[in-house]
């Protein structure tokens, strides 16, 4: 198949042609993309659903923002208002559940799954209180969502369904690790495979091959593959990424997998597909920050792996692939942890990207996101 002027133009050139590392090439790269809020007109997890039991409340938080999630004693939908009290700005979360509202812990101001304030006990007269915000809020996939932006645009934006959380087919694991650090680091991690020997005592002597892009106004996309150099493949490792080709950079190989790592803002996917193009794993995470400087992140992720014909294998390997998955995390965390505290240290976003889909990665999130001091 002939490939695309993008494909061709985004292959790796000598040395000698590539960008040189210039205070120029550094500049061209725009406005710091650390100083880039996350768009809130867009669905965004805050809560797993097993944890909001019926009658019960619960604490998360946007970008700064405190947010309660109630769900009525009668186990119905789950609602979201701002985690204050409209009366003294107590947490709403620190009342309790009675039927359909949610009680104030300190003077029983009572408000309903519109924010408005129903009861004021001891006076006993409507309209007397006020109301708190109140967001949209959905579940999907085992996730409670909210939009924190403009309510009347939450109708027109679909609430994702990730990965093959509803397949039974697949075989889902969920995490939800809180990392120091701002939104992008995380969607640039996983985007650029270039970073296998950050991996190397989990994975030993691996390499990646870019195998093209893709892009568009709410996406960008990038394909590998992978080759072992040497040593061997991780039982944990094969389950998720299949077998490594060893021969895989001799030209016009054909390749086990590819591998697909896709944002669609705000979203992030990572998925491999065998060789047959049948989809064996699937990963979708969301990033989303803590507060108000958005240098903290929550993550949320579900990661699906196809069950084999022997179902109960994938059962009997799963503590296993927990643990190299988290491992590998871990790592992850780490190194862009250490990114966001030379941000910090040196007063800006330095980086000097030179890899063609991250640099595409980086103007999507910025003409997506929103300048700091805009809001």
């Amino acid at each position: 198949m002939q490939k695309s002027r993008e494909d061709q133009s985004s292959e790796r050139r000598p040395d000698s042609e590539q960008p040189a590392i210039t205070s120029e090439l550094y500049q061209r790269q725009g406005p710091d993309l650390r100083r880039i809020n996350l768009n809130p007109d867009f669905w965004h997890p805050v809560a797993w659903s097993h944890k909001i039991r019926p009658g019960k409340a619960f604490a998360t938080r946007y970008a700064g923002d405190p947010i309660v999630i109630v769900r009525p004693e009668n186990g119905g939908a789950v609602y979201a208002l701002e985690d204050r009290c409209a009366h003294r700005q107590v947490p709403l979360s620190k009342g309790h559940v009675d039927g359909e509202v949610v009680r104030c812990c300190y003077h029983g101001w009572a408000f309903d799954r519109k924010g408005d304030c129903i009861t004021v006990p001891y006076l006993n007269r409507p309209g007397v209180g006020r109301g708190v915000k109140a967001y949209p809020c959905q579940e999907s996939g085992g996730l409670v969502f909210i939009f924190p932006g403009d309510p009347a645009v939450a109708e027109h934006i679909p609430v994702p369904v990730p990965a093959q959380v509803n397949n039974p087919e697949f075989k889902t694991r969920r995490f939800d690790p809180r990392v120091n650090c701002h939104y992008s680091f995380m969607h640039e991690n996983l985007m650029d495979m270039n970073h296998q020997c950050l991996h190397r005592k989990q994975m030993g002597q691996i390499t990646s091959r870019f195998m093209g892009q893709d892009k568009g106004e709410n996406f960008v996309e990038a394909r590998y593959s992978f080759a072992r150099k040497g040593g061997d493949q991780p039982l944990a490792e094969r389950l998720l990424f299949g077998k490594h080709n060893k021969n895989i950079d001799v030209k016009d190989q054909p390749v086990d997998e590819i591998v697909t790592v896709r944002t669609a803002y705000p979203y992030q996917t990572l998925q491999i597909h065998d060789k047959d193009g049948d989809l064996i794993m699937d990963l979708w995470a969301a990033y989303v920050p803590q507060g108000k400087n958005e240098d903290e992140t929550q993550t949320f992720g579900l990661l699906s792996v196809k069950r084999p014909k022997w179902k109960f294998l994938l059962d009997l390997a799963w503590p296993v692939l927990g643990i190299f998955t988290n491992r590998i995390f871990l790592e992850d965390k780490d190194i862009v942890e250490l990114e966001q505290q030379a941000w910090r240290e040196l007063g800006g976003d330095h980086n000097v990207e030179v890899f063609p889909v991250v640099r595409n990665l980086r103007e999507l999130l910025m003409r997506s996101g929103i300048p700091a001091e805009a809001q």
